[in-house]
């Protein structure tokens, strides 16, 4: 009887430790940092110290090629929880709630359903309408260890230590010396700078302690077998000119993927390898998917890389810059493997728009200093200059992004290509972000902006071809952008001021007075804006200033922003945007945010 009931035991504690670490189903864990480049000694950094993410390299696979979608957190989060490219969802401008369509489900929603336990300790920020019931737990204490015996499942960490906000309070002692660390060409060398990049090498190093942690509970708790690991960042960051910026630094991501010896044949690359291949944050959704064997839904944009389902590479990483915070702003970028391409819609802003929140870092306020001064080089200076239309860097020889290739002659063919690529890309994606936030925002509050999109009411390639006459910087299309002003549809007669603002049409007066009465606010201010500096002052200001009182959060930043580069000249504005000053302002009056710089610079 004694040896029936040993077999028992041995036979219920064997099933007991085959249904915990032996599930048919793989587990995934994400592990995610905040505001790094791949500043890590996998990657070649020889300043880092960072032993655990390097070990983990060394059996796993180093992506070189990983991207973002977007430079900032709150829209590349909107990607990797959607599996969509946040243009075509009207989610890209930062920290907005717009809805998506009923059909797009987060991520996590689709494995639970196929019976994951799914946790999100903590970060959530996804710049949509949240999807409660897309977690089983979400929240700082959340942990795959709460799960049912023998149940998969999908874990996410989210590592803060290494986010921008690390560097608002300088700290006395620094392991990295401030003395040794590299800085890039575009920033100049001052104590400010020097220490905030060695305290951010400190904090990628915490970083890299807090992962190493994690990856001992794993092996800890038996489950390292079973389970997949991500390690990625969530953008690039973390000085200015990196994080909400669209060059390397903004958007090249790390990314190390290991799959243990039982799941290595959802790779077609072998573990300890460097691959090359490109791979972006539209990529991340389906490939989760394909490595659980769930169909990837048509409306997913992007391609699995792993998994049963996995596709060939595709040849681009496509990337965008919308409003960021309180500052309005409209880029788009391609990148292969040897080039990126930037195309600036709103040119005539200038890179360094002051945001309330960047500022607080000592490093950019120096910055701005050494400017003021005149004491920056041609590359530190450009930051605080207007931007050109277009942007070819060769990421190879130029790994900064600082030797603008756009007008050299030798590349006119990678330019076309690729300002070709980019064209190809917002038509097929149906860019929603063409559509000015003051008008996009009363869109979505009735209709999902893709719905809208896919409505036929968006007539976007005339659209597309109206923004890029107006960015172009070209006097030859002042004729059709005046002609345009007229249009049925307010977006293409936005677009048609913005571009007599960029190129300071005089010949535009008459058209541009009459736009001061337009029904669309968004019309108007950019109207107004485009006078001003042809001469007509009092009109702008005036049509500025009561833009303020509009109800449109959206149409009170744009009035700001036009507002905030007129100098003494707006002051009329001063008590329409004192109202709008609040003493504890939330996540989303950045009408607010943009008032308080505007009274600071005049209302001394």
């Amino acid at each position: 009887m004694k040896k029936y009931i040993s077999l028992f035991v041995l036979l219920f504690v064997f099933s007991q430790n085959t249904a915990e670490g032996q599930s048919e189903k793989p587990n995934i864990l994400w592990i995610v940092s905040e505001d790094n480049i791949p500043m890590l000694g996998a990657y070649g950094d020889t300043f880092a110290t960072t032993p655990n993410l390097d070990k983990f390299a060394e059996r796993s696979i180093l992506y070189k090629n990983a991207f973002s979608t977007a430079p900032v957190c709150a829209p590349s989060r909107n990607t990797l929880i959607t599996g969509m490219y946040p243009p075509s969802l009207g989610t890209e401008h930062m920290r907005s709630i717009y809805p998506v369509p009923s059909y797009v489900k987060f991520l996590p929603k689709y494995l639970r359903e196929a019976g994951y336990y799914t946790t999100n300790n903590a970060k959530k920020d996804y710049n949509t309408v949240d999807q409660l019931d897309a977690w089983d737990e979400s929240s700082n204490k959340a942990t795959y260890k709460n799960r049912k015996s023998g149940q998969p499942f999908f874990a996410v960490f989210n590592l803060n230590v290494s986010h921008e906000s690390s560097l608002f309070e300088p700290v006395a002692k620094l392991r990295h010396d401030p003395g040794k660390v590299p800085l890039p060409p575009y920033h100049p060398d001052t104590p400010e700078m020097r220490h905030d990049w060695a305290q951010y090498y400190d904090k990628i190093e915490d970083m890299d302690a807090q992962f190493g942690s994690l990856i001992e509970a794993l092996n800890e708790a038996g489950l390292a077998e079973n389970t997949i690991v991500f390690y990625y960042g969530d953008n690039g960051g973390v000085l200015a000119r990196s994080k909400r910026f669209v060059y390397e630094s903004g958007l090249h991501v790390p990314l190390i993927v290991h799959l243990p010896k039982k799941y290595e044949h959802l790779a077609s690359i072998k573990q300890g390898v460097k691959t090359d291949r490109l791979v972006t944050f539209l990529d991340f959704a389906p490939t989760i998917l394909s490595l659980v064997g769930i169909k990837i839904p048509d409306y997913m944009q992007g391609e699995a890389f792993l998994g049963t389902q996995q596709k060939a590479e595709h040849q681009y990483a496509y990337g965008f810059r919308g409003r960021m915070d309180e500052r309005i702003d409209l880029s788009r970028t391609v990148r292969d493997k040897k080039f990126r391409y930037i195309r600036n819609y709103l040119p005539h802003r200038i890179y360094g728009q002051y945001l309330e929140y960047l500022w607080r870092a000592p490093s950019v306020q120096s910055w701005q200093n050494e400017f003021n001064t005149g004491r920056l080089n041609a590359i530190q200076s450009k930051f605080w200059q207007e931007k050109p239309a277009e942007e070819l860097f060769d990421v190879l020889a130029d790994p900064h992004n600082v030797k603008n290739l756009a007008n050299d002659p030798q590349y006119a063919t990678e330019l076309a290509r690729l300002r070709k690529a980019n064209e190809d890309w917002l038509i097929k994606s149906q860019d929603v972000g063409f559509i000015p936030e003051a008008i996009l925002s009363g869109i979505a509050a009735n209709t999902p902006l893709r719905d809208y999109a896919a409505s036929g009411k968006y007539n976007f390639k005339r659209i597309l071809e109206t923004a890029d006459w107006a960015s172009s910087r070209k006097t030859g299309y002042i004729s059709g952008l005046i002609k345009r002003l007229s249009d049925t549809d307010p977006t293409i007669r936005y677009w048609a001021a913005t571009g007599l603002l960029v190129l300071k049409a005089k010949t535009g007066k008459t058209a541009l007075t009459r736009a001061i009465g337009d029904a669309e606010p968004a019309v108007r201010i950019a109207a107004a804006e485009a006078l001003y500096y042809i001469g007509e002052k009092e009109l702008a200001i005036t049509t500025l200033t009561k833009a303020l009182k509009v109800e449109n959060v959206a149409t009170r930043v744009q009035a700001l922003n036009a507002l905030s580069n007129l100098g003494p000249d707006a002051a009329p504005a001063l008590e329409n945007a004192r109202a709008l000053i609040k003493t504890e302002p939330g996540m989303f009056d950045y009408d607010s945010r943009a008032a308080k710089d505007f009274v600071s610079r005049l209302g001394k």
